[in-house]
C-alpha cells in the first residue's frame, strides 16, 4: 500500500515537471522568435538610416536642391533657345513656301473687272454640267452585264459614275473653296493628286475621270482665284477714289471757307475805311494826323483781304492747282524711302499731319511742298519716272518710292522746266529731322549702356 501511494507521488512529480519543462520550452521559442523579428526591424531601420543618412544634414540637402533647380533651370533655357530656332525655322520654311506657291502661279487671263471674271466662271461651271449630261465627265464602257442582266450591268456603271464625280467634286469643290493667294499651289496640287488617285482606284470598274472634265476643275479654280484677287483689287480702289473724294471735299470747303473769311475782312475793312475817310474831315492836327495813319493801315488790311479772296476764287476756279509733297518716314520705313503724294489743301501740312497718325509710329519728315497749277500731273509723271522704284510692286495706289532725294529734286527741276507749271522757287530738305526717332534710339542706347 505505502509503495503505490510513493509511485502515485512520484508520478505527480515528474508530470509536473514534464510541462513546466513544456512550458518553459515553448517560452524560450517564443522569445527566440521576437527576438528574431526584433533583430529584423533594427536592421530594416539600419538599412534606412544609411540610406538617407547623406541627406540628414538640412544644410547639405538644401545645397544639393539648390544645385538641382539651378541645373534644372539652364536646362529649360536652352530648351526655349532651341523652341524658338526651330520656330524660326519653321516661319521662314512657311513664308518660303508662301513666297514659291505666289511665284510659281501666273495668272491665266487679264480681264478688266471682276464681272467679267464672274461671267466667265458662270460659262465654266455650265460647260462642266453639260460633260456631265453629255456623259462626256466620266469615262466607262460601253456596256456591261450583271447577272445577265445588261440593264442591271447599266446600272451598275452608273452608281459607279455617280460615285467618282462625287468624289472628285467633293475634293475639287473643297479646294476651290479654300483657294488663296498664299495657297494656289497646294489647292491646284490637291485637285490633281485627287484626279490620280480615284482614277487608279476606278480602274478596275471601268470609270475614269475624263482629262476634259479635269482641265475644266482646274479652270474653276483659276477664275476663282484671279476674281478674288481682281475683287480685292476693285474694292482697294474704291476705298481710295472715297478717300480722294474726301480729300477733295476737305480742300473744296477750306476754299469757300477762305473765300467767305476774306469778303468779311474786306468788307469790314471797307466800313472801317469810310468811316475814317468821315472822320478826318473834321480832324485838326494831331489827331488828323493819327487817322491819316489809321486809314493808310486800314487801306493795306484792305487790299490784303481783296487779295486773299481773290486768291481763294481763284483756287476755286483752278480745279488741278494744289501741292505735291515729298515726305520721308526714317523710324518707320528707313532710309531712302519717301512718299510721293499731291492735296488740294489750303494747308498742305494739314495733309501730312494726318498722314503721321496713330497709323505710323513716327511723324513724317518734309523735304518739299511744291505748289503747282497742275499737281495730279506733276504726280503723275513723278510715279510714272520712278514706277520700277517703288515699295509695294503690287498695289500701285501706294506712293512709297525706293530712291535717292537728289534724284527726285532733279526730277521735279526738269518737269518744271518742261511744263512750266510750278510757281516759285523749288526748295527741297535734304536732311531728316525725325526727332522722334532719334530720341527714341538715342533712350534705347542709354538702356543698353546702363545694363
Amino acid at each position: 500500500m505505502v509503495e503505490f501511494l510513493l509511485s502515485i507521488v512520484f508520478l505527480s512529480l515528474v508530470g509536473g515537471n514534464v510541462y513546466l519543462y513544456k512550458k518553459l520550452k515553448e517560452s524560450r521559442e517564443e522569445s527566440t522568435i521576437n527576438k528574431t523579428m526584433l533583430q529584423e526591424q533594427l536592421r530594416r531601420i539600419q538599412k534606412h538610416l544609411d540610406k538617407y543618412s547623406g541627406i540628414i544634414d538640412k544644410e547639405d540637402y538644401e545645397n544639393k536642391l539648390a544645385d538641382k533647380i539651378t541645373k534644372l533651370k539652364q536646362d529649360i533655357s536652352q530648351l526655349s533657345k532651341q523652341k524658338s530656332t526651330l520656330e524660326e525655322i519653321v516661319q521662314a520654311l512657311e513664308e518660303e513656301d508662301n513666297l514659291h506657291a505666289i511665284a510659281f502661279y501666273q495668272p491665266k487671263h487679264s480681264f478688266d473687272d471682276s464681272a467679267q471674271y464672274q461671267t466667265r466662271l458662270e460659262i465654266i461651271r455650265e460647260k462642266q454640267k453639260q460633260l456631265i449630261k453629255d456623259g462626256k465627265a466620266v469615262n466607262s464602257v460601253a456596256s456591261i452585264t450583271l447577272e445577265g442582266s445588261a440593264k442591271k450591268g447599266q446600272k451598275l456603271v452608273n452608281s459607279f459614275i455617280k460615285l467618282v464625280l462625287r468624289a472628285f467634286n467633293g475634293e475639287s469643290d473643297a479646294a476651290i473653296a479654300k483657294v488663296k493667294y498664299n495657297n494656289v499651289t497646294t489647292q491646284i496640287n490637291r485637285i490633281t493628286k485627287a484626279f490620280e488617285a480615284i482614277n487608279k482606284l476606278a480602274e478596275t470598274t471601268y470609270c475614269t475621270l475624263s482629262v476634259e472634265y479635269f482641265n475644266a476643275k482646274l479652270e474653276e479654280l483659276y477664275l476663282s482665284h484671279e476674281y478674288q484677287e481682281k475683287r480685292q483689287e476693285e474694292i482697294e480702289e474704291q476705298r481710295q477714289i472715297r478717300e480722294q473724294m474726301k480729300e477733295e471735299e476737305r480742300a473744296i470747303r477750306e476754299i469757300e471757307k477762305a473765300k467767305l473769311d476774306a469778303e468779311k475782312e474786306e468788307q469790314r475793312y471797307q466800313q472801317s475805311l469810310e468811316k475814317a475817310r468821315l472822320e478826318i474831315e473834321q480832324a485838326t492836327g494831331k489827331q488828323r494826323d493819327k487817322l491819316e495813319a489809321h486809314i493808310l493801315q486800314l487801306t493795306q488790311q484792305l487790299q490784303e483781304a481783296h487779295t486773299n479772296k481773290e486768291r481763294a476764287i481763284s483756287r476755286a476756279q483752278m480745279t488741278k492747282s494744289g501741292h505735291v509733297y515729298i515726305i520721308s518716314n526714317i523710324g518707320a520705313f528707313g532710309e531712302h524711302v519717301y512718299k510721293i503724294g499731291m492735296t488740294r489743301r489750303l494747308d498742305p501740312m494739314d495733309r501730312v499731319n494726318e498722314l503721321g497718325d496713330a497709323s505710323v509710329p513716327f511723324p513724317f519728315d518734309v523735304h518739299a511742298i511744291i505748289f503747282c497749277q497742275n499737281a495730279p500731273e506733276l504726280e503723275k509723271q513723278l510715279h510714272k519716272l520712278f514706277h520700277h522704284r517703288r515699295v509695294n510692286k503690287v498695289n500701285q495706289r501706294k506712293e512709297f518710292f525706293r530712291v535717292d532725294l537728289e534724284e527726285i529734286a532733279e526730277a521735279v527741276k526738269q518737269i518744271a522746266e518742261e511744263t512750266k507749271s510750278i510757281q516759285g522757287e523749288i526748295h527741297i530738305t535734304k536732311a531728316a529731322a525725325a526727332i522722334d526717332y532719334r530720341k527714341t534710339i538715342a533712350m534705347l542706347e542709354q538702356t543698353y549702356q546702363a545694363k
